[in-house]
Formats: structure tokens, sequence, C-alpha cells
């Protein structure tokens, strides 16, 4: 599986190389950036956000005429690295891959993080959006949404499902599917959504929820069987995988996405400055290209301050959510 996702990496890594040489340099007229830039990533590598890290490193690397070195630091469920990018100075050389797990649903329902999603950081722009996808493992005697259902309630006490960790998207989301479903599938959490991936392989959990952009290389070998994504629509890689809107849990129809932040009090002008890196990288056809080929989509124009919109709004939806549906974390 190691060996799998360094390939993977390494392929990634590689079309990000070859694409990005056709990207114009930004003239660096601030100065800014003058030496590398560490773009951390608060999980485990081989996952979701740490593929979209790495699809983006080198291509803003071009433009930007400096190196971006991608550092994973896992744990808590992407609360440490988060925590240790809102504690950096904020000069614009220490930055974070934002997540819905990391900025919307751990601050949403995680009390005593060690940092403030909405006032430690200096949001900038979204990376990508993320279809979302309800994965079992193969092996088992399911085909389809309502089959799992009942499957479920026909064997309670005996599925479990893996996440990346306590707070996380997968966590919510999952317990929320408990919750409108009445099921009973228990909550293992992970460091990071790779190792996750490991034991739902191997059969040691039943159940996942993530990101299709890590999973899709196993839902098309066979190895994992997608019930249903969260999406606006069906997602053309998947053509035969309903959404949960067509599966009336409108609720569990948002997509994820990643995005970059730097430390609060960043100066507005390198704020601006990655953001305008931002934009001529996402406007490139060959990353649109790129980011279809991983199944990812290709944001909007989200500037910083919307971003920072859209952050508060999804961690008051999520309040909402658990707090309708009384579900306890």
């Amino acid at each position: 599986m190691n060996n799998s996702i360094n390939r993977r990496q390494a392929i990634i890594g590689g079309a990000g190389m070859l694409s990005a040489t056709a990207l114009p340099v930004l003239a660096q007229s601030s100065g800014y950036p003058q030496r590398p830039i560490t773009l951390v990533v608060p999980f485990a590598p081989g996952g979701a956000v740490d593929i979209s890290a790495r699809a983006i490193s080198d291509r803003l690397a071009k433009v930007l005429g400096q190196t971006v070195v991608v550092d994973n630091r896992a744990g808590a469920g992407g609360a440490i690295g988060s925590a240790t990018v809102a504690r950096a100075p904020a000069d614009g050389y220490t930055l974070v891959v934002t997540s819905q797990s990391t900025h919307v649903v751990g601050p949403a329902v995680t009390p005593n993080l060690p940092y403030n999603a909405e006032t430690d950081f200096a949001p900038i722009t979204l990376i990508d959006r993320l279809a979302n996808v309800l994965l079992i493992n193969a092996n088992l005697p399911v085909r389809d949404f309502a089959e799992f259902v009942a499957y479920v309630k026909a064997h309670p006490g005996k599925w479990n499902y893996a996440s990346s960790g306590n707070g996380s998207v997968a966590h919510l989301s999952m317990e929320l599917l408990n919750a409108k479903l009445g099921l009973d599938i228990a909550h293992v959490p992970y460091k990071g959504a790779g190792s996750a991936l490991t034991d739902l392989l191997g059969g040691l959990v039943q159940v996942s929820w993530n990101n299709l952009t890590s999973n899709l290389p196993n839902i098309t070998n066979g190895k994992l069987r997608a019930l249903a994504v969260a999406a606006p629509q069906r997602v053309s890689l998947l053509p035969s995988v309903p959404t949960f809107d067509e599966l009336k849990l409108p609720e569990l129809n948002l997509t994820s996405w990643t995005g970059l932040a730097a430390p609060a009090r960043t100066p507005d002008a390198i704020v601006q400055r990655l953001y305008d890196a931002m934009r001529t990288v996402l406007n490139d056809p060959a990353t649109k290209a790129a980011w279809e080929q991983r199944g990812a989509i290709v944001p909007e124009a989200l500037t910083p301050a919307q971003y920072r919109q859209e952050i508060s709004q999804r961690i008051q939806f999520f309040k909402d959510i658990v707090r309708t549906n009384k579900i306890v974390l």
C-alpha cells in the first residue's frame, strides 16, 4: 500500500513539474518571496489534503520563483499542524493547507482547539473542491446504498468506520448518517486518511467517508465500492453512483475543499501576491486537466475575504447540524 501511495505521489509530483514549466513567473515587485516557502499539511502523506498540497506546490513554486516545500505534520485530526502555522511568524514563509476538517468541522464541534480557525489565520483562496464518497470494503456482500443500510441494520454492532480523526468531516458526516437512518456504525479515528485507507483495504474497518481523490484508484480496481457521492451532480468518473441528494439525504451532499492560508496578521501585500499566484496556477489549462484527472474540481475565484466568509458560514452550518440532529461527538 505504501509503495502504491508513493508511486501515486511521484506521478502527481512529476505531472506538477511538467505542467508548471509553462506557468509564468510573476514579477516580484514587493520583494516577496526571497527564500523557500514551507507548506504545512496537517495530515499524514497519502490522503486527499496531502495530494492537493503536492499537486499545487510545484506549480505555485514556478509562479512565485521560489521552492515550496511540503511539510506533513499530522496528529489530533489536523490540529497539530494547523496550530503550528497559527503560531508561525506572519511573514508569508509558513503556510497551511486548510481543509473542512481543520477549519470548519473541527472548530464547529471540538472544544478547546489550540487555534481559532476564524481569527488565527489569513485565508488566501481555495486549491480545489472535492467530492466526498461513502466507501465500503468490496468484500462485503452489498452492492448499493439500499442494500448497505439493510445489511447494517440486520447486523448491528458489527460495523466500524474509519476517519482521519475526531472532529473531521468523515467523523461528523458518518455520525449524521447514523442519526438520520438509525444505524449503528462505530467510529475508529486515525491520524490521517492514508492510514485509515490502509485498514479499510485490509478489512480491519468496513466503512469510510472520504474524498474521491485519494480513493479513486482503489474504486477503479475493485478493492473498494462507492455507494454514494456528495457532489452537485453525479461524478463523471463514477456515473452509476448516486448523489446524497438523490438518496434524500441533502444534508450530506456537501463537497469538501482544500485551501491555502497564512498566519493572521500576514501583510495584505503578501496575501494578495499569494492569491494572484494561485489564480495564475488555477487558470492554467494544464492545472484544470490535472485536477479533473484526480477527481477534483477547479474552484471558483474566491478572494481572501470571500474565503474567510465561507469558512465562517460553514462553521455555523455544522454547528446547526450537530444541534438539530442531537449528534454527540
